[in-house]
Protein backbone atom coordinates (compact mmCIF):
# COMPACT_ATOMS: atom_id res chain seq x y z
CA UNK A 1 0.00 0.00 0.00
CA UNK A 2 1.52 3.38 -1.36
CA UNK A 3 0.56 6.47 0.76
CA UNK A 4 0.73 9.66 -1.36
CA UNK A 5 0.57 13.64 -0.05
CA UNK A 6 1.34 16.84 -1.73
CA UNK A 7 2.06 19.84 -0.32
CA UNK A 8 3.03 23.19 -1.70
CA UNK A 9 -0.17 25.14 -2.53
CA UNK A 10 -1.32 27.68 -2.26
CA UNK A 11 -2.94 31.49 -3.68
CA UNK A 12 -0.74 33.21 -6.05
CA UNK A 13 -0.80 36.15 -8.67
CA UNK A 14 -1.58 35.24 -12.44
CA UNK A 15 2.07 34.99 -13.61
CA UNK A 16 3.47 33.87 -10.41
CA UNK A 17 5.03 30.34 -9.59
CA UNK A 18 4.30 27.67 -7.29
CA UNK A 19 6.30 23.96 -6.55
CA UNK A 20 4.16 21.31 -5.67
CA UNK A 21 5.74 18.10 -3.93
CA UNK A 22 4.74 14.92 -3.51
CA UNK A 23 5.66 12.45 -0.89
CA UNK A 24 5.78 8.77 -1.28
CA UNK A 25 5.57 5.91 1.82
CA UNK A 26 4.87 2.45 1.79
CA UNK A 27 6.25 1.30 -1.42
CA UNK A 28 9.25 0.92 -3.83
CA UNK A 29 8.83 4.27 -5.30
CA UNK A 30 10.50 3.64 -8.72
CA UNK A 31 8.22 1.13 -9.21
CA UNK A 32 5.81 3.17 -9.92
CA UNK A 33 5.01 5.71 -12.89
CA UNK A 34 4.04 9.09 -11.26
CA UNK A 35 1.59 11.48 -12.31
CA UNK A 36 0.11 14.67 -11.67
CA UNK A 37 -3.43 15.59 -12.10
CA UNK A 38 -5.62 18.54 -11.40
CA UNK A 39 -9.82 19.10 -10.94
CA UNK A 40 -11.85 22.18 -11.19
CA UNK A 41 -14.78 22.60 -9.45
CA UNK A 42 -18.27 20.90 -11.55
CA UNK A 43 -14.70 19.21 -13.97
CA UNK A 44 -13.57 16.27 -14.33
CA UNK A 45 -10.19 15.05 -13.09
CA UNK A 46 -7.66 15.81 -15.92
CA UNK A 47 -3.87 14.76 -16.67
CA UNK A 48 -1.40 16.95 -16.40
CA UNK A 49 1.87 15.87 -16.39
CA UNK A 50 3.16 12.17 -15.81
CA UNK A 51 6.71 10.56 -15.77
CA UNK A 52 8.09 7.35 -16.02
CA UNK A 53 9.67 4.92 -13.26
CA UNK A 54 13.12 6.71 -13.66
CA UNK A 55 12.27 9.62 -15.19
CA UNK A 56 13.65 9.23 -18.68
CA UNK A 57 9.80 9.70 -20.57
CA UNK A 58 7.68 12.88 -19.22
CA UNK A 59 4.78 13.96 -20.72
CA UNK A 60 2.54 17.48 -20.51
CA UNK A 61 -0.73 18.32 -21.18
CA UNK A 62 -0.73 21.05 -23.87
CA UNK A 63 -2.51 23.45 -21.57
CA UNK A 64 0.45 23.42 -19.57
CA UNK A 65 4.02 22.66 -21.86
CA UNK A 66 6.44 25.30 -21.43
CA UNK A 67 5.08 26.54 -17.83
CA UNK A 68 5.03 22.98 -15.62
CA UNK A 69 8.04 20.98 -15.18
CA UNK A 70 7.65 17.38 -13.41
CA UNK A 71 10.59 15.28 -11.96
CA UNK A 72 10.86 13.29 -9.28
CA UNK A 73 13.71 11.81 -7.00
CA UNK A 74 13.51 8.46 -6.46
CA UNK A 75 16.23 8.64 -3.27
CA UNK A 76 13.84 10.87 -1.46
CA UNK A 77 11.11 9.02 -2.77
CA UNK A 78 9.50 12.48 -3.90
CA UNK A 79 7.62 13.92 -6.90
CA UNK A 80 7.70 16.99 -7.89
CA UNK A 81 5.64 19.89 -10.27
CA UNK A 82 7.06 23.14 -11.09
CA UNK A 83 4.60 25.55 -12.13
CA UNK A 84 5.50 28.92 -13.70
CA UNK A 85 3.72 31.96 -15.23
CA UNK A 86 0.36 30.92 -13.32
CA UNK A 87 -2.63 31.28 -15.04
CA UNK A 88 -6.46 31.74 -13.30
CA UNK A 89 -7.25 29.05 -15.21
CA UNK A 90 -4.68 27.07 -13.37
CA UNK A 91 -6.88 26.76 -10.45
CA UNK A 92 -8.29 23.57 -9.18
CA UNK A 93 -7.09 20.75 -6.56
CA UNK A 94 -4.31 19.17 -7.58
CA UNK A 95 -2.96 15.83 -6.95
CA UNK A 96 -0.68 13.01 -7.70
CA UNK A 97 -1.26 9.82 -8.13
CA UNK A 98 0.96 6.25 -8.51
CA UNK A 99 0.75 3.23 -11.26
CA UNK A 100 2.48 0.13 -10.73
CA UNK A 101 4.84 0.20 -13.76
CA UNK A 102 6.49 -2.94 -15.38
CA UNK A 103 7.94 -1.47 -17.98
CA UNK A 104 10.82 1.65 -17.15
CA UNK A 105 9.49 3.87 -19.90
CA UNK A 106 6.08 3.39 -19.39
CA UNK A 107 3.55 6.17 -19.19
CA UNK A 108 -0.02 6.64 -18.38
CA UNK A 109 -2.08 9.29 -18.43
CA UNK A 110 -5.99 8.18 -18.05
CA UNK A 111 -6.18 8.90 -14.26
CA UNK A 112 -8.45 6.01 -14.46
CA UNK A 113 -6.12 3.49 -14.46
CA UNK A 114 -3.76 4.78 -11.40
CA UNK A 115 -3.63 2.78 -8.27
CA UNK A 116 -2.64 5.13 -5.77
CA UNK A 117 -3.99 8.90 -5.23
CA UNK A 118 -2.74 12.07 -2.43
CA UNK A 119 -5.66 13.93 -0.69
CA UNK A 120 -5.04 16.97 -3.24
CA UNK A 121 -3.59 20.23 -2.61
CA UNK A 122 -5.51 23.56 -3.84
CA UNK A 123 -3.85 25.97 -6.20
CA UNK A 124 -5.54 29.17 -6.55
CA UNK A 125 -4.16 31.57 -8.97
CA UNK A 126 -5.77 35.19 -9.05
CA UNK A 127 -5.84 37.51 -12.18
Amino acid sequence: QVQLVESGGGLVQAGGSLRLSCAASGGTFSNYAMGWFRQAPGKERDVVSCISRYGSSTYYADSVKGRFTISRDNAENRLYLQINSLKPEDTAVYYCAAKEAYYSGTLYHSPRVYDYWGQGTQVTVSS
